[in-house]
């Protein structure tokens, strides 16, 4: 594993581009952070306070369980999560992510898609979950950046 880890959750596809070009605009390696029941259509349905992204994200100690396959994170310098935005936070997938490694001394940039919303409260809701790291202020991007704008950024931020 090199030391830059791009890790994304991606419900609907929109998100996988994103970090497909972040990875490859940094020279990352890819991991997808996959939930063990995958969201459905009705589950996204942030219109319906039942629909299960809305319940998730009105508890906030709520973690949905993922698939863990990410062998180790030693080698891991960096880390940029890539995930949509849900009411202006990242998905608590996100937080069961960071939860399963420590962290510690690495550095986290987070890196959103989001349908009109910006960053929120991302970093507040995500510290708690990844002690000891550098949180970097993360970055709303369309799924229409160009790879030289990430590289900028990522280097600009780093």
């Amino acid at each position: 594993m090199s030391e830059i880890l791009v890790a994304y959750f991606s419900a609907t596809g929109t998100t996988k581009k994103l970090a497909e070009k972040i990875a490859a605009a940094v020279g990352g390696d890819l991991y997808e952070i996959r939930p063990e029941i995958p969201y459905t259509s009705a589950d996204l349905d942030w219109t319906d306070p039942k629909s299960r992204s809305s319940v998730e994200m009105k508890d906030k100690a709520f973690r949905p369980a993922m698939i863990q396959d990410l062998p180790e994170v030693d080698g891991v310098k960096t880390l940029i999560t890539v995930f949509p935005i849900w009411w202006y936070v990242a998905p608590t997938i996100i937080n069961t992510f960071l939860e399963q490694y420590d962290w510690t001394g690495k550095t986290i940039i987070p890196a959103a898609t989001s349908g009109g919303s910006g960053m929120g409260n991302t970093n507040a809701e995500l510290r708690p979950s990844c002690p000891g790291a550098v949180l970097k202020e993360g970055k709303r991007f369309s799924a229409n950046v160009s790879e030289s704008e990430l590289k900028n950024w990522f280097e600009g931020i780093r």
